[in-house]
């Protein structure tokens, strides 16, 4: 499971047209999925992305949490995480994971990141031609993979 984890001001999704959803300060999170991916690997990154210390303190230093801000969090499907671009220029979706396997898992990490947060994450739509409007604060974006703990 991959992510891409973006610190902003603000964040929305809209679908033909319709503003789906939004967040104010907090974190956008894109989420691909793998066949081999488990809900271990979605256990794993919820309790990274909930605990990750990227917002300032203070003294102006990364170290606090989105839960110590009382921001807010928006997770959104993106299978193009996985894709494969050695070979050609037109990228192969072969690693990402069948609809059967990954939208279980989106939920599931949602729900996680949900509980950890003690509130409700805003979402797109699964498989939705979405648009996603943010305003990257810092930059600030972080990818991880659960396949590459250490």
């Amino acid at each position: 499971m991959r992510i891409v984890i973006q610190r902003v001001k603000r964040a929305s999704v809209t679908i033909n047209g319709n503003k789906k959803s939004e967040i104010e300060q907090g974190l956008l999170v894109l989420l691909g999925v793998c066949e081999e991916d488990t809900k271990e690997d979605a256990e794993w990154l919820a309790r990274k992305v909930a605990a990750l210390r990227v917002f300032d303190d203070s003294e102006g230093v990364m170290n606090r949490s989105v839960l110590d801000i009382s921001g807010e969090i928006m997770v959104v499907s993106q299978f193009t995480l996985f894709a494969s671009y050695k070979k050609g220029n037109r990228p192969s979706w072969l690693r990402a994971a069948r609809h059967e396997i990954s939208i279980p898992l989106y939920e599931y990490f949602c729900s996680q990141v949900s509980s950890l947060i003690g509130k409700p994450v805003a979402t797109g739509e699964f498989g939705a031609d979405m648009k996603v409007e943010l305003l990257n604060d810092g930059p600030v974006t972080i990818c991880m993979d659960s396949k590459n703990k250490e």
